[in-house]
């Protein structure tokens, strides 16, 4: 299959808009014709059929062809965002790459060569179908990052099915699952991918007014600071007809408070696992964070309270960790749900959860206890070991406004006393005025529960 159907589409939409970077728009007959320039670059340069190549850029109109390119080339390609670059020498050791590209910040290409000899069987097996390969590392959050491998044939099959054209913001980054589903469903519908300058909430709104974007696919952690800024206050946002949103669980006072300024835009949660690929999602309703998720190709199940899923579309594997998968197929998420028939609603990982003296504590319900008090803006809740219970939670707290904070503390846990159980409340209470967000919008519990300083991070 390759990416042919797509290359339909981009003679078709041969006028329109594709890429929208840097104030320049670049259409989709430009985008076909580089993705033969740098199809016949790959070749003279040496790379072949199956080779591992390590992409490193951002959402580009280089970095995005040469992704096509390869993938027309039948290459495993291993895509690796700039806040990453550090980690790059790991990755390409670990993923067996040959070939590194780099794309620098003005679109400008490298390439380098690298000796491996070393296989693996999870390679074999795509040479083997004749199938061109992709490979996402994991966020590491939870300890190493592990190397998850698919095959480009069965993630890319969803997409030969065209749906809408909308114009999307390319928030997701360009080495996360998600950010590979919005690029791809853009360029199958013929849409526009509008690419922001930076990350941050003004830049963002910036995007959205100049552009008219209409699809905004972000993290609930980003929505918190798009208010917490009041940023959305100084642009024209009518365009946005729906904000998508997922990677972490949703604060339901979060929710609330975006339907109030964006009274017009439909919110959809969606669910999806770098191992798995995104599935279709329907929310069952505008302001609910319980959910529908499936689609043609997925099923899913719990299992003693954690999600499991067995999909068409699954990784081949781990090239550095053993299968997540049960015996029988299904890919054990590692998220703890609840059920109301059809509907699903994501508690937290189970990685997250705090044991206090055998009692499980989900960070997102202490959270959102917490972000309904006036003059707080955002709150991360995590859990410290303690002798007796095991652990106690603790929350680190950011401030709307000045206040006094032994005061605050006070009216803290008189208000999470009205509105939780004895062992959720938090016995632990810091200060931040900084973010609580990493580089990926996601917030940043690991770090705070192995004790580092937020401030210094």
């Amino acid at each position: 299959m390759g990416i042919s159907f797509l290359r339909d589409v981009f003679r078709e939409k041969a006028n329109s808009e594709a890429i929208i970077w840097k104030g320049h728009s670049y259409h989709y007959s430009w985008l076909d014709e580089k993705v033969v320039f740098w199809l016949e670059w790959g070749k003279a340069n040496g790379i072949r059929p199956f080779d591992v190549v390590l992409l490193q850029g951002e959402f580009s109109p280089s970095s995005i062809s040469i992704l096509l390119a390869l993938i027309e080339l039948e290459c495993i390609v291993v895509p690796l965002s700039a806040d990453r670059a550090h980690e790059q020498c790991v990755f390409a050791n670990t993923a067996l790459v040959v070939w590194i590209l780099e794309v620098d910040s003005n679109d400008k290409v490298r390439l380098v060569h690298r000796e491996e000899t070393r296989k693996h069987s999870l390679y074999d097996s795509l040479r083997k179908a004749g199938h061109s390969g992709i490979v996402f590392f994991t966020s590491g959050s939870t300890g190493i990052s592990k190397a998850v491998v698919h095959d480009l044939e069965k993630l890319l099959k969803k997409y030969t099915l065209r749906r809408y054209d909308l114009r999307t913001l390319a928030f997701l980054l360009f080495d996360h699952i998600g950010g590979f589903d919005t690029l791809f469903y853009v360029l199958s519908n013929g849409s526009a991918l509008v690419v922001p300058e930076v990350r941050t909430p003004l830049a963002v709104c910036q995007s959205i007014e100049r552009y008219k974007v209409e699809v905004l696919p972000v993290s609930p952690s980003f929505l918190n600071l798009l208010l917490i800024g009041e940023v959305y206050k100084e642009y024209e946002l009518n365009s946005l007809k729906f904000i998508s949103y997922g990677a972490e669980v949703m604060p339901s006072n979060t929710l609330q408070r975006c339907m109030e300024i964006f009274p017009k835009v439909r919110f959809l949660q969606k669910y999806g696992a770098t191992e798995i690929g995104t599935m279709r999602s329907k929310s069952d309703q505008n302001n609910s964070v319980w959910v529908q998720i499936g689609g043609e190709g997925y099923n899913w199940r719990i299992v003693d309270g954690l999600l499991q899923i067995k999909c068409d579309s699954a990784m081949v594997g781990y090239l550095n960790a053993p299968s997540p998968f049960t015996e029988d197929g299904w890919f054990i998420t590692g998220d703890a749900v609840e059920q109301d028939g059809e509907n699903l609603r994501i508690l937290g990982r189970m990685s997250d959860i705090i044991n206090v003296g055998g009692q499980k504590v989900y960070p997102a319900e202490v959270e959102n206890a917490i972000c309904e008090m006036e003059g707080v803006a955002d709150a991360t809740v995590y859990g410290e070991k303690n002798q007796l219970l095991g652990s106690i939670v603790c929350a680190r707290v950011q401030l709307a406004m000045p206040v006094e904070k032994d005061e605050f503390v006070k009216k803290l846990k008189t208000h999470c006393k009205s509105r939780l159980e004895r062992y959720k409340l938090p016995l632990k209470i810091t200060f931040s005025s900084g973010s609580q967000t990493d580089a990926r919008s996601k917030k940043m519990r690991r770090f705070m529960s192995e004790g580092s300083d937020l401030k210094s991070i």
